[in-house]
């Protein structure tokens, strides 16, 4: 059987048809022989991901990108749309996708894995979603503190460098000369008090000398003396002894029997006993006393108010019956009534 020219060119515009529509689905993540997991993840931002950008787990291309538009109730995010083209791939519950640049010049989506997770979302299921920072923004992160650190130095040598020339000038050299000149001196007065220090312990070197000698002398001198001051030690302590053993124990014991002598007479003197302790104790004494003294206070006032009652005097050549006193008695009399 002969085939035309027009067949073969039909068939083969057919297979070229049917070539570009497998590789615009593949393309767009789409498979053209079957229906692929589809699932979704919600970002702040696309950071320029682009349709068709593959998707990775552990580095390794796993699905593609098919849409990425605005949320429809949210224009604050950003709706991922990708699929798995692995067959048999399940993304646990807990995971998460991540924009990022898994190279210099593209960007992809990773998807993060919960592998310890026991539970897997279902076909449409939306992700979590966050992004990376790209290259260039790390960069920036990571230099932008050593920027400023360099300009917070770059200022500080600066300001040491104006503060060195302004202490450079001549106004500062001259007080640089003039301090140079005051530590010379300093260290000139240290050296000579040094010398003099040296020239001292020289001459007091001897002196010393002649003091440890005369330590080594006494010393000496006690050590000859030891035993005759054990002698004399042993003497005091024998004496001592015999004193002791001799009279002071006589000594104590009358002191004693004194003591309780003293104290029997007291006691009995608290108790009435003999004439002191009638006189401390009998109260009939002390009130006869103040008797008398009345009775003879009383005679006293009697003699000055009626003096006459007892002397009598001779008037006119009267003569009485009379005790006649003599001077003497007559003047002890008026003394006694005054």
């Amino acid at each position: 059987m002969k085939v035309s020219k027009e067949f073969k060119t039909g068939l083969l515009v057919i297979l070229s048809l049917l070539i570009l529509f497998v590789g615009i689905n593949f393309l767009k993540g789409d498979n053209a022989f079957g229906s692929t997991p589809t699932y979704y993840a919600i970002f702040e931002s696309s950071a320029f991901l682009e349709p068709s950008s593959a998707v990775y787990l552990n580095g390794v291309a796993v699905g593609l990108v098919k849409t990425i538009e605005n949320h429809p109730d949210d224009l604050t995010k950003v709706v991922v749309k990708f699929t798995v083209t692995k067959k048999g791939l399940k993304i646990p519950i807990g995971s998460y996708a991540e924009i990022a640049s898994p190279s210099l010049l593209s960007k992809g989506l990773i998807l993060h894995y919960d592998f310890y997770a026991k539970s897997f979302h279902n076909v449409n299921d939306t992700l979590p979603g966050q992004v990376a920072l790209d290259i260039s923004d790390a960069v920036t992160q990571q230099i932008l503190p050593v920027k400023e650190k360099l300009e917070r130095l770059m200022g500080s040598i600066e300001h040491m460098v104006v503060s060195i020339n302004s202490f450079w000038d001549t106004t500062a050299a001259q007080s640089l000369d003039g301090s140079l000149l005051e530590v010379k001196v300093a260290i000139s007065r240290f050296g000579n008090l040094a010398k003099n220090l040296d020239d001292m312990v020289y001459s007091e070197k001897i002196r010393l000398s002649q003091i440890m000698i005369n330590v080594e002398q006494i010393s000496a001198n006690l050590n000859a003396s030891n035993q005759k001051i054990s002698r004399i030690i042993g003497n005091v302590e024998a004496l001592t002894d015999t004193l002791l053993t001799s009279g002071f124990k006589d000594v104590i014991a009358s002191a004693t029997d004194a003591l309780n002598k003293i104290n029997a007479a007291l006691e009995g003197v608290s108790n009435g006993e003999g004439t002191l302790g009638k006189l401390l104790n009998d109260d009939a004494l002390h009130e006869e006393l103040i008797a008398t003294n009345k009775a003879l206070q009383s005679l006293v006032n009697d003699i000055e108010r009626n003096p006459e009652r007892y002397i009598h005097f001779s008037v006119l050549g009267r003569k009485e019956k009379v005790v006649k006193l003599t001077p003497d008695e007559e003047k002890k009399l008026r003394d006694l009534l005054k």
